[in-house]
């Protein structure tokens, strides 16, 4: 057996070679080429100087990498955040820490649809399980509902519309 040793060594260190370089470019690389993409696009973002233009280009982004960006802009902004979104994220896409209370943010990227109140309940009821002294904050680029807006009054969520986003990221880029 030990005769064959010399022999078998490269043919082990080359399969361990290629079996690495396999791991690498399948699974590996394609996973970092699609972050530096999204990457990229969120900061094509800061480019737009109406509010007209950036709220068109938030829309243009996909759901998930609205998520990443507004995990990215609450970062900006002195917290500590992680995306938490897909299809199973219990209506909580971003968790937002700061000062040691978490906030949970919950991201609508319509272009046509109005949130509703049946949104902002939902929302809610999410909230109830996760808040002890934080707050929810349900942003979208479009508007909420007059009923939303009133259902939120008195609950501990802030409400972001299109247009107070847009104030919100033109306040980060003068930081």
């Amino acid at each position: 057996m030990s005769e064959f040793g010399p022999i078998f060594r490269p043919i082990f260190i080359l399969l361990g070679i290629v079996i690495g370089l396999e791991i690498i470019f399948d699974r590996l690389l394609p996973n970092l080429l699609e972050d530096i993409k999204t990457k990229k696009k969120l900061n094509a973002g800061l480019k737009y100087r109406s509010d007209i233009e950036l709220l068109h280009w938030l829309r243009s982004l996909k759901p998930e990498e609205f998520e990443e960006y507004i995990a990215s802009l609450y970062s900006k902004l002195g917290y500590k955040t992680e995306r938490v979104g897909g299809g199973y994220d219990g209506g909580v896409d971003v968790i937002a820490e700061k000062n040691n209370i978490k906030h949970y943010i919950q991201c609508k990227k319509y272009i046509t649809s109005k949130v509703d109140v049946k949104d902002i309940r939902e929302f809610y009821g999410v909230l109830v399980d996760h808040t002890a002294k934080g707050k929810g904050i349900f942003i979208t680029t479009n508007v909420f509902t007059s009923e939303a807006d009133y259902f939120a009054q008195d609950k501990p969520i802030e409400l972001i519309d299109g247009q107070k986003l847009v104030r919100l990221i033109q306040q980060v880029n003068r930081l």
